[in-house]
């Protein structure tokens, strides 16, 4: 905001919209702009929720449509065969030679996910998950082929096989050469592929969502926005100014994997351009607004404890 007025003279962007009129045409484009890329990049956070949601629905109720990435191709699943051996080579060369393999290979990968603590039989058992998976994929050529009864076991098998290998990777241990990280990092990215996907029609449905739901109940939230954060009416400088550093934060958060909230980023962004105008702020909103950022995650993390612990007792 600060840097706007002082590099850009047009009278008219720092003013509050009047009534009902339409601001000039280059503040219009200018909105359309920064709007459009605040709506992208709230798509792009938000959207996920809602996506992981239905795909925990579809693979818990459906596994044999989506427990497994059918869209991959004859070509890939060759790749991935490939890969595997590799994957299954490197690890043959870091087993610890006391290691016992115990009767549940996938148990063992399991433990050391939950500990993170490498035992004598963990790259054995992890080995033997990666070298099952290549036999398995192998016999049926194509995801789609695995027979019901083995799609979800043969989903759990590679999801724990990619988060050990990310985890050894993590903390470096074992020590795997350049070479050899390379090498499994795209096997881990080729069984990520298998088990980590969305459907097209998936991302439609969730987009076309937040877009009605948007589109239904704006009015609050551009009032809450607009009026009742700062003392003075929002201007259009601000809200560009605003909608700016909302895009610039949800795309750093999306970057690098940060939990943000698409409204607290934009509240945030534009009680700093009030800040930065010398607008003032109304502190009851303020305040209201904090307090939802403070009790939020331990409300949601008492809430999920007890529902928890009563599926547990019922069960």
């Amino acid at each position: 905001m600060l840097l706007s007025k002082a590099l850009i003279r047009y009278p008219s962007l720092y003013e509050a919209p009047k009534d009902n009129q339409p601001p000039p045409f280059p503040i219009r484009a200018l909105m359309v702009l920064t709007c459009t890329g605040v709506s992208f990049f709230h798509g792009s956070n938000d959207g996920q929720k809602g996506m992981g949601l239905i795909m925990l629905i579809l693979i818990g109720t459906v596994p044999t449509a989506y427990a497994l990435n059918h869209a991959v191709s004859p070509m890939e699943i060759q790749d991935f065969i490939a890969a595997s051996e590799q994957a299954g080579h490197i690890l043959d060369r870091h087993v610890d030679q006391s290691g016992i393999l115990g009767p549940d290979a996938r148990a063992e990968v399991t433990d050391y996910i939950r500990t993170q603590k490498l035992q004598p039989e963990t790259i054995l058992a992890l080995r033997e998950l990666v070298e099952d998976l290549n036999h398995e994929v192998a016999l049926y050529k194509v995801f789609k082929a695995v027979p019901a009864n083995q799609q979800t076991n043969v989903r759990n098998d590679m999801y724990v096989a990619s988060e050990a290998l990310r985890l050894m990777a993590k903390n470096h241990n074992p020590a795997f050469t350049p070479d050899e990280t390379s090498a499994l990092n795209n096997y881990k990215h080729k069984v990520d592929k298998a088990t980590k996907f969305i459907p097209t029609w998936v991302k439609v449905a969730v987009a076309l969502a937040l877009g009605l739901g948007t589109m239904v109940g704006w009015k609050r939230i551009v009032v809450t926005v607009g009026e009742k954060i700062g003392k003075e009416p929002l201007t259009y400088a601000q809200g560009a100014s605003a909608g700016l550093v909302a895009m610039a934060t949800i795309f750093a958060a999306d970057t690098f994997g940060l939990p943000v909230s698409t409204t607290h980023v934009l509240s945030s962004g534009v009680a700093g351009t009030m800040a930065a105008n010398g607008s003032g702020l109304r502190l009851s909103t303020v305040r209201n607004i904090a307090a939802g950022w403070v009790f939020t995650l331990p409300a949601a993390a008492l809430l999920s404890g007890l529902l928890y612990w009563l599926f547990r007792a019922i069960s």
